[in-house]
């Protein structure tokens, strides 16, 4: 392994002590997360991320360039789970489907600003955490992806259209 990824491995574990550490609603613990660092696994989702696209659209291709030259991958998910009694809000959401979506931005946030600190292109991807629900790559029941990176140029911004 190239010392650029094995340093993009350790700042994906610091990202996850981050996202597990996370505050959470009433101290409820239901994020989960998993580090892929192996490139094969990584085009296998980039792969049905392509698949996915004729259906949901060209950001499916577009996100799936990006994760190609990534190095390392985050996946980062929550368990639905009961936090409040799961009473229906005047919205017609329940507050435990609020509190556990929220519980899975903090976590997100708290990752993606480790990385950042420590100089790590990164961007967090819906459609990485489609494909990787799909592929049951991680328990849960909603899951992002957070593709990282090290170079000169950071290969998440600026994309063109698929």
């Amino acid at each position: 392994m190239d010392e650029i990824k094995e340093t993009l491995v350790q700042v994906a574990k610091l990202m996850k002590i981050s996202a597990i550490t996370a505050p959470k609603a009433r101290g409820v613990d239901n994020i989960v997360c998993k580090i892929i660092e192996d490139d094969e696994t990584i085009g296998k989702i980039a792969g049905e991320m392509e698949n996915l696209s004729s259906e949901l659209g060209e950001a499916y291709l577009r996100d799936a360039r990006s994760l190609r030259n990534s190095k390392v991958l985050l996946l980062i998910g929550c368990k639905i789970v009961e936090i409040m009694g799961n009473r229906m809000t005047d919205i017609g959401i329940s507050e435990d489907m609020i509190l556990n979506i929220l519980n899975l931005g903090i976590a997100l946030g708290s990752a993606v600003k480790t990385a950042s600190l420590l100089n790590v292109d990164n961007r967090i991807m819906f459609t990485v955490g489609r494909a990787a629900m799909k592929m049951k790559l991680l328990d849960a029941d909603i899951v992002l992806g957070i593709p990282l990176n090290a170079s000169p140029k950071n290969i998440y911004f600026d994309r063109t259209r698929a």
